[in-house]
This record gives structure tokens, sequence and C-alpha cells, in this order.
């Protein structure tokens, strides 16, 4: 499996922003009355999804940085260039009315059923794939780490191909299954705690493993994609509506009557995992910047993290002053992108923040007829990848820029 294959689904499959729902929309709690959440329940609701929304964003930067410095091209994360920036809010919009068409016209449980099965797939694979550093150093010394290998080829002698090779061991394994384990919870209760560690494995994955080529590039998707929230969550009702149909890990949420109804809550905030994988990616991009830099400072990351937790905060705000279902990247994009290009003008360093990394262009066609590098396919068990050469256009490996990586773009 291609890793542009496990993006995490918040960047084709869109929620609402922020959100208040219960589990069937509006619908009351007694015969009389809707449930009015307390001022103590919505704090903690709230309170929760940020606290939540950080966690993806602080340590896949993290995990990001290590990415970015594999020398190996079949360790590199999936790059996003402006091209792929360009395109990526018509491909959303696309996805997201289709989405809204298909609850329209069949039955929305036959949908999600189906949403259900694939998500609980990806959902495994992720969990794994998050827990993995922690299984490591958790993992008993004493207990002996074997070695495994999963292969199917296709064909015999000559012609024989490989069609999956996984390599994995013992703690992989423990990984797997404990993973099935919530998966299986997921698909029989469909529990909210079971949601949202899906929900949190698929950001963290997102951010780490989706890499902006340059600060540029973020730009043109943050801008585009302010757009397309603001139009999708205030011009129609398709959205929301899909926020509220769309059974899937794809947003993180958090019952408002907690406080009431303990874990069997059913009245719940929510925030989708777009809100927090996109400006997630932009904030791991300018962490890299601060580490290429090389003054052993994370001005940038700080200042990108705390505009993230003021431009959430601003969201909940106004969608609790106005009663009323936020697009939450009209908070979020100016001030993830407005606090550090004032940062970087104080600076000085704005022009070398905005630089290109990518080759030029008739250096990178001529390259490109000549010159083969592999693709990379990603382990769900581990951090290998298979590889398989393949013509190839290619990007200056040799700027030491931020987020310069290996971007796979077949011919």
């Amino acid at each position: 499996m291609s890793t542009s294959r496990l993006q995490p689904p918040s960047l084709y499959h869109r929620t609402s922003a922020l959100n208040a729902s219960d589990s069937n929309g509006t619908e009351a709690l007694n015969a009389t009355a809707k449930f009015v959440a307390t001022p103590e329940g919505t704090a903690l609701a709230y309170g929760s999804l940020v606290f939540m929304a950080l966690l993806p964003i602080f340590f896949g930067a993290l995990r990001s940085v290590t990415c970015s410095k594999s020398k190996n091209a079949a360790d590199m994360p999936e790059t996003i260039t402006s091209r792929d920036a360009a395109r990526f809010p018509i491909i959303a919009s696309c996805t997201l009315f289709g989405l809204y068409l298909f609850f329209k016209m069949f039955s929305q449980e036959y949908i999600n059923l189906l949403l259900s099965v694939y998500f609980f797939v990806l959902g495994v694979l992720a969990l794994s794939h998050t827990m993995s550093p922690f299984m490591c150093r958790m993992f008993p010394e004493s207990l002996p780490n074997k070695q495994y290998q999963l292969l199917f080829t296709q064909g015999a002698g000559e012609a024989k191909e490989e069609i999956l090779n996984y390599e994995f061991d013992t703690k992989n394994l423990v990984c797997l299954l404990i993973s099935s384990v919530v998966g299986v919870w997921y698909l029989l209760k469909k529990h909210w705690i079971a949601n949202n560690l899906f929900g949190l494995a698929f950001a963290l994955n997102g951010v780490e493993l989706l890499h902006l080529n340059n600060v540029s590039t973020g730009c043109i998707l943050l801008g585009g994609l302010f757009i397309y929230d603001v139009f999708w969550v205030f011009g129609t009702n398709v959205m929301v509506t899909v926020a509220k149909s769309f059974e899937a890990p794809i947003k993180l949420v958090f019952p408002q009557d907690l406080l009431e109804k303990g874990l069997g809550a059913s009245n719940f905030a929510m925030l989708g995992l777009g809100d927090i994988v996109i400006p997630g990616i932009f904030i791991a991009l300018l962490l890299r910047f601060d580490v290429s830099l090389k003054k052993n400072s994370r001005t940038y990351f700080y200042a990108s993290f705390l505009a993230y937790i003021f431009g959430l905060g601003l969201t909940i705000f106004v969608m609790h002053t106005f009663k009323h279902a936020q697009p939450a990247l009209l908070y979020l994009v100016p001030a993830c992108v407005g606090f550090p290009v004032i940062v970087a003008l104080i600076k000085g360093e704005l022009t070398e923040m905005f630089r290109s990394v990518t080759t030029p262009k008739e250096i990178q066609a001529s390259l490109a007829r000549h010159v083969q590098v592999k693709t990379c396919f990603w382990s769900p068990f581990t951090r290998e990848r298979r590889s398989e050469p393949v013509r190839l256009c290619l990007h200056d490996t040799s700027t030491t820029a931020v987020g310069s990586s290996c971007s796979a773009h077949a011919h």
C-alpha cells in the first residue's frame, strides 16, 4: 500500500469545523425539551477537544523532523507540492458534495456500515503505527523479539512480481493485536473513546507523514481550504449534514453531558480532523524550518503552535456566542500564517522562510528523462518501505531548506 493511500482520511473526507450535536442530530432528551449543556459540561468538552487537537500536532511535528532527516529516498514521507495544494480544495469539494448526495440518495445505515469496515482496517494500521515507538521502549528485553516477513508474489520464474512484502517483528504484532481490539470495539459499539483513539492516530500519522515542500505551498493549501471551509459551512448545509451523518473516526468528539451520564453520554461537541491535520502539517513545516536554521531555537514552531491555540479558542468562543457551527479554518488560517510571518518580519528572515526548495523545471525535466528513483510503499508494521524503480520527476535534495524530500510523481 503506498503512502499516498494511507493519508489520513480527514484530508479527503472533511467534516464541519466545531459543532455541537448529540447522536441523533438535535434530538430532545425528552418529549418536551432539548438537552441544554451545563457551563461545566461545555467547558470540559471544549477544553478536552483543544487538548486532544494539540497532541497529534505536537508529537506529529516532532516525528516529522525524524522523517525529514532520512537520507534514504525509500524512507521519505509524502511531499505536497504547490500543484497538489492548488488542486486539493477542488478535490475535497467534489468528495464532500459526493458524500452529501450519497447520504441523500441511499440508506445512511448501509453507507455507514461499509465505511465502518473500511475505517476499521485503516484505523488498526494507523493506531499500530502510532503505538510502535512506545512499544519499542516498553517491550520487556527478556522476551524474544522474533523477525517475520509476509510475502505475496504473482507469476513464476522471471515473470514473478512482488505484490506485498511486509517485514515486522514481535513488537509490531503486539501493537497490531492491541489496535485490533480497539478496532473491534469501535466496529461493534461505535463508542466515542474508540472513535477518538482512531481519530488521534489518523491525525498524528497525517502530520508526521505529509510534508509541505515549502512555506509558499503551505500558504496556497491553507488559503484554498480557508475558502473551502467558509463556503461549505456558511454557504450551504452540506458540510454540517455530512458531519452529522458520517459515522467514521474522521472527527474528534467529546460529550457535553459527561458529568451527568458518564461514559454513556451522547450529546457531543466535535472537531473535524482536517482542522487538526491541515494546520498541523504547516506547523510541522515551521519546526523543520527552525531545525534547518541550526540556531538551537524553535521560535517559528512555538509561534505557530500558540497561534493554533489562539485560533481554536477563538473558534469556540464565536461558536458558543452565536450558537452556530463555525468553519475553524476561518480563524486558524490567519492565526497560523500571520503569527510566524510577523515573527519572520521582525527577525528579518521572511525571504529565507519563503524560499523555494524545488529543482528548476528545466533541470527537473532533464533529470526525469535519464534518472530512476524509487517509489515508496509503507508497511503498517514498520517504518520500512518496499521500493520499486520507476521513472520519476526529481526534487533537488542538495538544498538544506525545509522539508526537502523525494516526491514520487510517476510519468
